[in-house]
């Protein structure tokens, strides 16, 4: 049951009309019966029981025929960020659903939800056609919309025929439709691998190493702690305290050969809950590297610390997130592929800004590589080395077609097949 964020609804009485009643955000609900009547005590603990289920104390909600997509959005927002939350921290769901109902609040927010049906939706999909969206997130967004109305319709904000409507929109199809279709994620060159971690932090760089090896997800490198290694084998395994399938009950154990042992093993000398990866120290070791390097003596110029901002607006956290470790490697295939200075910093009042944000989009898009390849690139070797069961089982795949989504088929074995066979 949700936690109570306000007392119950008071019972009162209403002296002329003998009757009970309620005040809920300031509007009075009359009760059926006389007041103290077992009737009007029924309707009463009835009305409570649905304020506590729906919990929206502030406004009730209006009838179905009167309610708008923009009041629906509202009270289906309020869910999703009770619901999608891990850890005591939003998910990436809460993203995804802001960016999915924005074009929906602008084309059709005044409208009544009662009165949405199919075409409209499809009006809101040619609205994300034209912003440039990829297919596949155009029918993810497609499909959240949906989940919206089919949760106002287990709530009884909307009928449940509106949603079973929206439900016969199909997604949109490869080459079916002018919506662009997304770049596929690849494996990672060993060269371009081995070209970049120079340019990185060294913390980071051997978080990069460890995952090319191990082939975890990027949540799962950044979170490792001494406690969740266990170390009483050849082979060590870590079991991440929290990880993408934790909510289905599933378990992780991610195994760590000599290799990895060899780049982990340093990071280990720390307290057993304490993340081995810190942004925190590899700007201290960034700023030792600085201050070593320093050729201006110590009497002349500013001394250590003393050009540190008191209130700085961000602060190196206790570890890494996916984001921070994705910008590290993105900055470092920056700097070992040399990428162009006009591209790097554009000013918003330059007036060819759009053009050279697009220009940037495109170049990163063919020279850099992003942390969640890393993982592709170990499936690939495992799956050529030891077959598609190997690799579904390092990477904690309940099913072989998931596996191939990351392990790209072998290409080596096809070409020995033909020529053999002829």
């Amino acid at each position: 049951m949700p936690k109570l964020l306000h007392k119950l609804p008071k019972y009162r009485r209403h002296s002329t009309r003998n009757s009970g009643f309620v005040v809920i955000s300031g509007q009075r609900v009359y009760l059926p019966g006389d007041y103290g009547s077992e009737e009007s005590k029924s309707a009463y603990r009835r009305l409570c029981a649905e304020w506590i289920v729906q919990d929206r104390p502030i406004t009730p909600a209006p009838p179905m025929a009167e309610l708008t997509i923009v009041e629906l959005m509202v009270q289906f927002w309020k869910h999703a960020q009770r619901h999608y939350v891990k850890n005591g921290q939003p998910t990436d769901e809460q993203s995804g659903i802001r960016l999915a109902l924005r074009p929906l609040r602008e084309l059709y927010g005044t409208t009544p939800a009662a009165a949405f049906g199919p075409l409209k939706l499809k009006a809101v999909r040619e609205q994300m056609v034209t912003q440039g969206l990829a297919r596949t997130t155009i029918n993810q967004n497609i499909g959240r919309i949906r989940r919206m109305f089919r949760w106002g319709a287990s709530e009884e904000l909307v009928s449940a025929s509106v949603y079973q409507s929206l439900s016969t929109v199909q997604g949109l199809q490869r080459g079916r439709t002018v919506a662009r279709e997304p770049d596929p994620v690849l494996p990672v060159e060993d060269d371009r691998i081995d070209a970049a971690l120079p340019f990185m932090p060294p913390i980071v760089a051997d978080m990069a190493r460890l995952q090319r090896l191990c082939g975890a997800r990027p949540g799962e490198i950044v979170i490792v702690r001494p406690c969740d290694v266990k170390r009483d084998g050849k082979v060590w395994k870590y079991s991440p305290e929290s990880h993408k399938n934790e909510h289905r009950g599933k378990k992780r154990v991610i195994y760590l050969g000599p290799q990895a042992q060899e780049i982990l093993r340093p990071y280990l000398d720390r307290r057993a809950d304490a993340y081995c990866f810190s942004p925190a120290e590899a700007e201290a070791e960034r700023r030792q590297a600085a201050h070593e390097a320093r050729k201006t003596p110590l009497s002349c110029g500013n001394t250590p610390g003393t050009n540190k901002r008191r209130a700085p607006r961000k602060v190196p956290g206790d570890h890494y997130t996916p984001d921070s470790y994705r910008r590290a490697i993105s900055r470092a295939c920056e700097l070992a592929s040399q990428m162009p200075l006009r591209l790097r910093s554009i000013p918003n009042d330059a007036p060819d800004a759009e053009q050279r944000r697009k220009e940037a989009a495109e170049w990163r898009r063919q020279h850099a590589w992003a942390p969640n390849r890393l993982r592709h690139t170990a499936a690939t070797k495992i799956r050529e080395q030891f077959g598609l069961e190997a690799a579904s089982a390092t990477l904690g795949h309940s099913q072989f077609d998931t596996t191939l989504i990351y392990a790209e088929r072998p290409e080596r074995v096809a070409l020995e097949v033909a020529e053999k066979v002829g």
